[in-house]
């Protein structure tokens, strides 16, 4: 059903993924993140529908659309890397760590910080190009205006 999308995140050739695919694969990290404890949670599912209308302007429909489509596409994709390198990419690096923030907002959202959300989180700012140090501020950000 993805095949491509999949076809186009693992090309070699020198373009970047358009909008669409770029959205895609950043919705797909973010359910990556919540689905890594084992327990995606529908607080953590609301927080990327939030997370996704805020950051594309998208009604709540088409944020769950979105985020409904990312689903499918994390099931059936095959690692963490793929999305990151598309992100990174498509979003200058001044604006990655937004979403880093967006990937802390998700780990967070359940109110519980697991090890391996946290282990997914670290492993995709350090291929977003941003260090422990900024992730970690990003971090307690978020959590500060939880």
């Amino acid at each position: 059903m993805f095949g491509d999308f999949f076809k186009r995140l693992t090309s070699s050739g020198p373009d970047t993924l358009g909008d669409d695919d770029a959205r895609l694969a950043l919705s797909a990290l973010l359910v990556r993140i919540a689905r890594a404890d084992g327990d995606f949670s529908q607080d953590e599912a609301t927080q990327i529908d939030r997370v996704l209308a805020q950051r594309y302007a998208l009604s709540p429909f088409e944020a769950t659309a979105l985020r409904t489509q990312a689903q499918g596409v994390e099931a059936e994709a095959p690692d963490t890397v793929r999305f990151t390198r598309a992100i990174k990419d498509a979003v200058p690096h001044d604006d990655r760590l937004s979403v880093v923030e967006a990937l802390w907002q998700v780990v967070l959202a359940d109110g519980v910080r697991d090890a391996q959300e946290d282990s997914i989180v670290r492993l995709a700012a350090n291929l977003l190009g941003i260090n422990d140090r900024d992730s970690a501020l990003a971090r307690q950000r978020v959590h500060a205006r939880l």
